[in-house]
């Protein structure tokens, strides 16, 4: 009976160990790593002909083609300001006048001292056409000085003659008006002549109209805005950008561009690239030239300072030999590729020409036909379906994985050879 009952627990105690050992190694096998092991996919491509394009993409400015900033030459009280913000105005255009009173009374005078001026001249003339007498070296003398008088008083009024022209202000080109910083009954300092740049934004947003005063329009009046009034052409917008130093010799005007604006993405607008600087803006360490692109065919409704990016065309190349990015390996200077021979890889140096993001130009080492080797590195654990690409590594496509194209239906993570083209 004792024997029985001692192998009776040896065959309880075997089980028992037989159990913790499987639960010990399920716990294992849980909780450890899985491997990871990397497998290479490779997949072969003829080489084709396509064109290829070679872009540099920049962030850009919406800027005037024409910015005006009016100012009264003279200091005086505003009497009238005639336009208001949003009007559109010619060159020429009256916009605003100041207290003429002062200036027209000294215009006055001086017309007044220029006709005594001459009166002295005629009396000075007819002295010396006297009969000869001791007097004639006087009387010459005479008309000397009265001449001298006379052009003096001349110049006198044609200096206030200038003085009551500036007592009415003109806009200095055409375009619309966007800031008026100042009002009727207010006065005016006397500034710099009326002048206007290019692609140069500067608008004060506030502005009245006149005889009347806007507390929220003055508000919000920009201290930028170097003028009494300011003008903007809105309807001949530009882009400011800046290029790279490492790429602006390859950025000429009369290069076609695509300028998509950050309040309008889904519209692209076609520019042209009209100027880049001779000259570099520097920050910090980094070296940049402005360049400005006309647009072709803006939309309505743009505003000057608004941002968008920018991508201009440096370099075309059509039916030009040409094998996806992912073919080409670049160590230094050399470039190679993998070609199949004979059903074997082959490593053959190619000289390459522009670039895209997905193409590569062949310029000499490959002919057309042959078939390129791509190779990707994919993990072999985890789950998931290829036609999407959903895994780590593979070719380029539409997911993280994947060859160009529809690619081939599989299971496995690395995405596979699958992926959206």
């Amino acid at each position: 009976m004792t024997r029985v009952r001692a192998a009776k627990a040896w065959v309880i105690n075997g089980a028992l160990v037989v159990l913790l050992a499987g639960a010990g190694f399920g716990i294992y096998q849980a909780f450890s790593p899985e491997p990871n092991t990397a497998q290479a996919q490779t997949r072969s491509t003829p080489v084709r002909r396509a064109t290829v394009t070679e872009t540099i993409s920049a962030a850009g400015t919406l800027a005037s083609s024409y910015t005006g900033a009016a100012n009264f030459a003279t200091a005086g009280k505003v009497t009238s300001i005639d336009v208001k913000v949003g009007d559109v105005v010619s060159a020429g255009q009256k916009l605003a006048t100041i207290d003429s009173t002062q200036a027209a009374k000294q215009l006055q005078v001086a017309k007044a001292n220029l006709a005594v001026a001459q009166d002295n001249l005629d009396t000075a003339e007819d002295a010396e056409d006297a009969p000869a007498t001791g007097q004639n070296s006087s009387a010459a003398n005479s008309v000397t000085s009265a001449q001298a008088k006379l052009d003096q008083a001349e110049l006198d009024v044609q200096t206030a003659q200038q003085a009551l022209d500036n007592t009415t202000l003109y806009a200095p080109g055409a375009g619309t008006v966007t800031a008026i910083n100042g009002s009727v009954g207010q006065q005016s300092s006397s500034g710099s002549a009326s002048s206007g740049s290019g692609s140069q934004s500067s608008s004060g947003s506030g502005g009245q109209g006149q005889g009347s005063s806007s507390s929220a329009a003055a508000s919000s009046s920009s201290s930028s805005s170097s003028g009494f009034i300011t003008i903007t052409n809105l309807t001949g917008l530009v882009v400011d950008t800046s290029v790279a130093e490492i790429d602006v010799s390859k950025v000429k005007a009369g290069q076609k561009a695509t300028v998509t604006l950050n309040a309008l993405p889904d519209k692209p607008i076609q520019a042209t690239v009209s100027s880049v600087n001779l000259t570099p803006t520097t920050s910090g360490s980094v070296v940049s030239y402005g360049a400005q692109l006309a647009l072709a065919d803006p939309p309505d409704g743009l505003r000057p300072g608004q941002s968008a990016s920018v991508v201009i065309t440096v370099a075309t190349a059509e039916n030009a030999l040409s094998v996806p990015a992912a073919a080409v390996q670049t160590v230094g200077s050399t470039n190679v590729v993998t070609v199949q021979e004979n059903g074997q890889n082959v490593t053959r140096q190619v000289q390459v020409g522009l670039r895209d993001e997905s193409t590569v130009q062949i310029t000499s080492g490959l002919t057309e036909g042959e078939n390129v080797v791509l190779t990707a590195t994919a993990a072999t654990s985890g789950t998931g379906t290829g036609r999407t690409g959903t895994g780590t590594g593979g070719f380029p496509g539409g997911g993280t994985g994947g060859f160009p194209g529809g690619g081939q239906r599989g299971t496995g993570a690395g995405g596979g050879f699958g992926g959206r083209g």
